[in-house]
């Protein structure tokens, strides 16, 4: 990285987000100049190492896009619809953020003139760009066949920035995500996934159901390794630029395991016993995907990057327990379940 100055100026787009206020965090311990960026304020340590300043904006605004971006030497973008992929489906406003921001983005960095080499832009894809997934792990090399509106606006803004890669606008990497879940001690934004809902169905006591038999595999990255694999990609971007890359722990977790240890782990925080893990009949529009395996192999990400994750599942799943329980020792309300 190279920037006016001795530091380097990072511009996180979605820094008050899940997984931006875990990678805001750990970036303010480092020796950058660190523009946190999101629609409301983005919660940062008190103690920093990097010259840190908070901005407020709308990013489907060009103005206010451009001011963000305009002079960063690394721009890390993890702004999305907050609605995910089952809000995207008709709804007018997913694209204007989904692909909208890139845009923008790639249009602001094609105008600069300013000496030096490209900069770095690190998009924050998704697994599920492919379609339905393979009977394999997936190693990058798959054809995309997006089933899902957000998945295809997803896909149509990683295409956008490798394009602008491959003319010389800016330096793209796209690391495309599985499911991220738990609790980071870095961040107090909550998690709304599959693990942490199971969480506190367990902690209110009550049983984990899933769809099918628990066989089915998935490659759940706990939130700090997610969030370090852009700290990785922005610190190695010539060997990363010009194309996509699969994030994973390489660990095919069957859901059964997965929401076992839940269980476990609720009961050994609580002195309770655990919680029964049931199969039930699952509903007639449930989505296709819930019951193939998604599993990955990060030996091509890992290799080119240097990063791979380093938290285990335990500890992943135990350290969102001990959040939960803190929580609701300092509001004194029970963890909600949410539905």
């Amino acid at each position: 990285m190279t920037g006016a100055g001795d530091r380097p100026l990072v511009t996180v787009l979605g820094a008050s987000g899940y997984l931006g206020s875990v990678l805001t965090a750990l970036l303010a311990d480092l020796p950058v100049r660190l523009r946190a960026v999101a629609r409301r304020p983005s919660p940062v340590p008190a103690r920093t190492t990097a010259d840190v300043e908070v901005r407020t904006a709308d990013l489907t605004d060009a103005t206010s896009l451009a001011a963000a971006v305009a002079d960063a030497d690394v721009v890390l973008h993890l702004s999305k619809h907050s609605g995910g992929w089952r809000d995207a489906e008709g709804n007018p406003q997913s694209e204007p953020i989904n692909v909208g921001v890139m845009r923008g983005i790639v249009r602001v960095m094609g105008g600069r003139t300013a000496a030096g080499p490209p900069p770095v832009v690190v998009f924050a894809a998704t697994t599920s760009q492919v379609g339905l997934p393979p009977e394999h792990p997936m190693d990058g090399s798959e054809p995309d066949r997006p089933e899902t509106v957000y998945d295809r606006q997803k896909l149509a803004a990683e295409r956008m920035l490798l394009a602008a890669s491959a003319e010389g606008v800016l330096r793209g990497v796209s690391l495309r995500l599985p499911t991220v879940f738990g609790r980071s001690p870095l961040s107090a934004v909550p998690d709304q996934g599959v693990v942490s809902t199971m969480i506190r169905r367990a902690l209110a006591g009550e049983p984990l159901t899933m769809w099918h038999d628990g066989t089915v595999l998935r490659d759940l990255v706990p939130v700090e390794d997610a969030a370090g694999a852009f700290l990785a990609a922005m610190r190695r971007p010539d060997a990363l630029a010009g194309r996509h890359w699969l994030v994973g722990t390489g660990r095919q977790d069957p859901l059964g395991t997965v929401f076992r240890t839940v269980a476990e782990s609720v009961a050994a925080h609580t002195g309770r016993p655990p919680v029964p893990v049931t199969s039930v009949e699952p509903p007639a529009n449930a989505p296709v995907i819930d019951f193939l395996s998604t599993t990955i192999d990060p030996a091509p990400f890992r290799l080119a990057s240097g990063w791979s994750a380093r938290t285990g599942l335990r500890d992943a799943v135990d350290r969102t327990v001990t959040a939960l329980l803190d929580e609701a020792a300092t509001t004194g309300r029970e963890p909600s379940v949410r539905r």
